[in-house]
């Protein structure tokens, strides 16, 4: 009865509430929501010195806290020297720690100069970041970035030093070139077929021996199957009359000048992957040794040894990582030489940045997504990304599904 009463009582109230913020005009209702933002909510103030800044392609909107000058948000160009304007602008604020949203890749010159000038650049994602009332300014939008760095609202990204950085961009120019040159076998693939040349029956990859053989010759101009087929390596197991009746071809001048035009782009892959394979190998040679005088353990699984290359590295990259991190990754059941290059890319070798490893797993976003309510899982699912670590060790963890180590 008590409880009935103390409802029947608040409910005059809630409709009189209603009431007032419907009668209100979206202008008014913005307003009240901004006022109950900016109110003294009592948050301890985490960063004092802090700034926020709204990236954008051609312009980044500043905003500093209004006693530190009497323009409090400035914009400023895209180029070095606005941005070099930009850091000294924040240093004379007494400004010690700046967050920025991770927008494309404009942040990355912005974050570069300001960290090469002292300041502590938080990166952080647009999802904590999205919640700002009413309709959004560029200039609103750095001043809301500044006031929750402020509090210590924000989460700062992890992003490796520029040692690792560099690694990193090496690693993966190589990794876009073998993907390329794989588009390339492709095509090639679909322009003898469309002239009924049924190479690819007879043998396993015509990115091997026999089949980059057979294709060069066949751009220079030799149609006889039996010169094709006398091409082919002893160790193909198909006989030499199954190849040369599998290449009697329809053949045709556009097909042929698209099979060569994709056998150069595929040989022009191979050529700038080689030229990355020097610069990491030289990077490697630069790093300091960690090894501390220590002999590489001999590879255990021999069967490594007879795989095939293809576009395995040109260099000793095992014995580049092992002096690199001072331990031998690979010794990891299903961790091969390039999963362990991934990894060390992508996180490097200082494991410090998390503090245990459930936030290190955390942070690959392999910990599981469940919805919990009222202390209960009512849900699981999992968590998207396309970070290339987490997807090197999935591929890694289904290589020894049906292993017996």
């Amino acid at each position: 009865m008590k409880r009935d009463r103390q409802q029947k009582q608040a409910k005059p109230q809630v409709q009189r509430r209603q009431a007032r913020q419907q009668s209100m005009n979206r202008k008014q209702r913005r307003e009240l929501a901004r006022k109950i933002e900016a109110d003294d909510i009592s948050l301890e103030i985490v960063h004092p010195d802090a700034a926020g800044i709204d990236i954008g392609n051609e312009t980044h909107y500043v905003a500093v806290p209004p006693k530190r000058d009497t323009d409090p948000v400035r914009l400023f160009g895209c180029t070095t020297a606005e941005l070099k304007a930009m850091g000294a602008w924040l240093k004379q604020c007494g400004i010690r720690t700046v967050a920025m949203q991770s927008t494309g890749v404009y942040w990355i010159p912005v974050y570069d100069i300001l960290e090469e000038m002292g300041l502590e650049v938080y990166l952080v994602n647009a999802r904590d970041t999205k919640n700002l009332p009413g309709k959004k300014t560029d200039v609103q939008e750095s001043q809301w970035l500044m006031k929750l760095h402020t509090y210590g609202l924000l989460r700062n990204s992890f992003r490796p030093p520029q040692e690792i950085r560099m690694m990193r961009n090496y690693w993966r120019q190589r990794n876009d070139l073998v993907r390329s040159a794989g588009r390339h076998i492709q095509r090639m693939q679909k322009a003898l077929t469309q002239m009924n040349v049924q190479l690819a029956n007879v043998i396993s990859d015509i990115s091997g021996v026999t089949g980059q053989a057979i294709i060069k010759a066949i751009l220079a101009g030799e149609r006889d199957p039996g010169e094709l087929a006398s091409l082919c390596d002893p160790r193909i197991k198909a006989s030499e009359e199954e190849v040369a009746s599998s290449l009697e071809g329809n053949w045709q001048d556009d097909q042929l000048f698209m099979l060569k035009q994709e056998q150069d782009g595929y040989e022009l892959c191979q050529r700038q992957m080689a030229e990355c394979d020097a610069r990491l190998e030289q990077y490697l040679k630069e790093r300091e040794d960690r090894s501390a005088g220590a002999n590489l353990p001999r590879e255990k699984r021999k069967g490594r040894l007879r795989k095939k290359k293809g576009n395995a590295p040109r260099f000793n990259l095992r014995e580049g990582l092992f002096r690199m991190c001072g331990t031998n990754l690979t010794q990891i059941d299903g961790i091969d030489v390039t999963t362990a290059t991934t990894i060390l890319s992508e996180a490097g070798y200082d494991m410090s940045k998390w503090a245990t490893e459930d936030h290190f797993v955390s942070w690959l976003r392999l910990c599981p997504d469940n919805r919990i309510s009222g202390g209960r899982v009512i849900g699981k699912g999992n968590l998207p990304t396309n970070n290339r670590l987490t997807l090197a060790l999935k591929m890694a963890a289904s290589t020894l599904r049906e292993s017996k180590t």
